[in-house]
């Protein structure tokens, strides 16, 4: 059974952020450099979001030397996936054409995008068919 993915508050979401854009392995110093460069937050303060994320499971720690080397362990598409369906879910009552609208109310939709929608949905018709 697929175990689901919990939502991250805005600050431990920035971590992963950092550690999904950098590399495996990254250093506290390292997420701290990616995370300051929105807003600024102390080593303390990124040790103890690490610490919260090692303990949802989010993140694995190892030693090496006197650093702690950080990776993440849920991928980006996985938690973006659990947290799209979770909002189209409960805030639009699964129906994909009310969430969709609610982006556009208002605003010119360009061809472009228009064009790449239709794409995108002839492609999911077809992976439906197969």
């Amino acid at each position: 059974m697929k175990r689901e993915i919990q939502r991250l508050p805005d600050s431990e979401l920035d971590v992963m952020l950092a550690l999904w854009n950098g590399h495996p392995d990254m250093t506290r110093m390292e997420i701290e450099a990616f995370v300051n460069q929105k807003k600024s937050l102390a080593p303390t303060t990124i040790l103890s979001l690490l610490s919260r994320l090692e303990k949802k499971k989010f993140v694995s720690v190892r030693k090496n030397g006197k650093s702690n080397l950080y990776t993440a362990l849920i991928s980006q598409s996985a938690y973006q996936r659990q947290e799209s369906r979770s909002v189209l879910e409960k805030l639009y009552g699964n129906s994909l054409k009310n969430f969709v609208a609610s982006l556009y109310h208002g605003r010119k939709i360009e061809e472009k995008e228009l064009r790449e929608l239709d794409e995108f949905l002839h492609d999911l018709e077809q992976e439906q068919e197969e």
